[in-house]
């Protein structure tokens, strides 16, 4: 198989497809894989360690694309939609239910594309989960940089001192995100709740967190009492491959004091906050309401060093199928083939199809298992 890597060119994403290691796990079973130039700098990996992994260095995007695999971190942008093709296999994040241009580009491509977010194993999500684990664990690092009174927050430290009280953090969803967030904003001495309509999720989360974090089950009352009482709210709604609900309106934010924080964690899903609009790490934030918004999308890009190996460790199985056997892996590997999205000109992913009605086409050839 030839698997091409281009480089990510999404606003300061620095992770890449492949690592070097796992490179050298396919070359070795075989495989031939070219690696855009410098597609692997912003994680800390040269040419150099691609070249002695055993990957070819190709000098433009087109070379990399003119592949039969392609291994990506995020979704395609427009500048490379010319570079989607039939026979194509893009193995990557899509997050289609909120980007209905993208779909069509893919539709219309015969490409068969496999989301890492819909990979589905045991009711888990495993190629979703460790990039869920960074962006939470983020989302309050970020929440508390941006609650700093120089960039535009109400200048309130989270774990407070003695004497001043901590700062109050706010968490909707009590999945993996929701979770990790919660860890890290225990560790700084806030005082943390946590939100979410699974009443054994919450059971489990108090045996993690015992009186530490306040437990809440979600509904519409609770929310509209929580919420302006937070410095720092943080959306973790995740419905996997549906667009996430709305729990704050905007005028639940304007009830919130002038200079608090809202990180949504869910804005690639299209967001559960209403005021919230995805933004970029070269300007992540914005004041709506009077308060901070930071909608970054690709928040794990921050920490590509950490991030793409994480990523690879549990994608790279998952890849050598795919590298090993083609479009036959996903017959004999039902986790892998509830990520197919799209495939022969059709939206082929129940959840997809459910968002995109206008675009759905008599029952497809394949259907997932």
């Amino acid at each position: 198989m030839h698997i091409g890597v281009p480089k990510e060119i999404k606003d300061q994403e620095f992770r890449v497809g492949l690592s070097p290691n796992s490179v050298r796990v396919l070359t070795d079973r075989g495989h031939s894989v070219f690696i855009e130039r410098m597609a692997g700098v912003g994680s800390g990996f040269g040419d150099r360690d691609y070249q002695q992994a055993g990957a070819t260095i190709v000098a433009q995007a087109k070379d990399a694309w003119n592949q039969e695999l392609i291994i990506k971190v995020k979704e395609p942008l427009a500048a490379e939609y010319e570079f989607i093709r039939q026979g194509q296999i893009l193995f990557t994040y899509l997050h289609l239910a909120a980007n209905k241009l993208l779909t069509e580009r893919l539709v219309d491509s015969g490409v068969t594309a496999i989301a890492y977010e819909t990979v589905e194993l045991n009711r888990t999500l495993p190629l979703l989960m460790p990039m869920s684990i960074i962006a939470g664990r983020l989302a309050v690092q970020f929440g508390a940089r941006f609650l700093e009174r120089q960039q535009g927050g109400r200048g309130v430290l989270l774990g407070g001192i003695p004497g001043v009280s901590a700062g109050k953090v706010t968490i909707l969803g009590g999945g993996v995100v929701g979770t990790e967030a919660a860890k890290i904003a225990v560790g700084m001495g806030a005082k943390v709740q946590i939100f979410d309509i699974n009443v054994e999720r919450l059971s489990y989360l108090e045996n993690l967190f015992g009186s530490r974090v306040e437990l809440l089950y979600s509904n519409a009352a609770a929310i509209e009492a929580a919420v302006p009482d937070a410095d720092l709210l943080i959306g973790a709604v995740l419905i996997p491959g549906k667009k996430a609900p709305i729990l704050v309106d905007r005028a639940l934010v304007a009830k919130m004091r002038p200079g608090s924080v809202i990180v949504d964690v869910a804005v690639d899903q299209g967001g559960c906050i209403e005021t919230l609009r995805p933004t970029s790490h070269s300007k992540p934030i914005y004041i709506e309401e009077g308060v901070v918004h930071y909608g970054v999308p690709n928040m794990p890009g921050a920490v590509p060093w950490t991030a793409t190996q994480a990523l690879n460790n549990s994608t790279l199985p998952y890849t050598v199928k795919l590298a090993d056997l083609g479009i036959k892996a996903l017959e004999i590997d039902s986790a892998l083939a509830r990520g197919l999205n799209v495939d022969n000109y059709q939206i082929v992913h129940p959840v997809v199809q459910e968002v995109f009605k206008d675009l759905v086409t008599p029952t497809p050839e394949f259907s997932l298992a």
